[in-house]
């Protein structure tokens, strides 16, 4: 019998990199999948693969940073497949930049996207799970929300947030049979970094992790199934992932 069999996942930033392969993770151990992203058209191909492969799946198009459609995410779940056991808060962005060239725009959409989507999702999902008894909300930070090194810093104070809500968390939610994990990926293959516009960021970046083989975006996939497999009366608090490689 699949591990998660009866099970119902939502995660976040499914459209590509470690959302993409939590989807097709989880489904595989048995959940029906609640994928959500913005990009719209690129949830339909994973959907599709999910159902090809045998697994229940379906997409919702949500954009974290606006409360309402968080809200409508998690009843879009209930409705579709009557309850939410595990809520993935995996959407993110990386804007390396020194804080002194004042990129004021990034930093708002970091902070609105790493800490309040997370928190509009983890809203939403709180009563149902609270009424079923159980659920599990597993966060992905990062090394970054253990280090902090220049051109990272607005990004780790991110990182740093989610580490801290996650932990008080755990400690609101113990009496409620709510489990929380954080789950904090070293360097990944994904288009995360793809996004940084400052040039000397980016440079910085390939400079400390250009010679290194990064983990995959399953790498960080299987951890998180680890995570929600454990039996009822195992609380997989924090999960550090590092590349073999890489330093620090």
């Amino acid at each position: 019998m699949s591990r998660l069999e009866g099970k119902v996942a939502v995660v976040t930033g499914a459209s590509s990199g470690i959302g993409e392969a939590t989807a097709e993770a989880l489904s595989r151990e048995g959940a029906a999948v609640v994928a959500a992203a913005r990009r719209k058209e690129r949830l339909s191909s994973l959907i599709e693969r999910i159902e090809k492969a045998g697994g229940r799946a379906i997409a919702v198009p949500c954009d974290v940073t606006d409360e309402e459609q968080a809200q409508k995410m998690i009843l879009r779940a209930k409705e579709e497949f009557g309850r939410v056991d595990i809520l993935v808060n995996n959407a993110g962005v990386m804007l390396l930049s020194r804080v002194d060239k004042g990129l004021t725009d990034q930093w708002r959409q970091m902070f609105e996207v790493n800490v309040m989507g997370l928190l509009y999702a983890t809203n939403a999902a709180l009563p149902m799970m609270k009424e079923q008894g159980s659920g599990h909300i597993i966060n992905i930070s990062s090394v970054a929300g253990r280090k902090v090194r220049p051109t990272g810093a607005i990004y780790s104070g991110t990182k740093w947030a989610v580490n801290a809500i996650s932990e008080g968390l755990r400690q609101e939610l113990l009496e409620d049979d709510i489990r929380i994990t954080v789950i904090e990926p070293g360097a990944v293959e994904t288009e995360l970094a793809s996004h940084i516009t400052d040039e000397d960021a980016l440079a910085e970046q390939r400079r400390r992790f250009g010679t290194i083989e990064p983990l995959q975006a399953e790498d960080i996939a299987a951890a998180i199934v680890y995570a929600a497999t454990q039996p009822s009366r195992v609380s997989v608090n924090e999960v550090l992932i590092r590349p073999t490689r890489q330093a620090n």
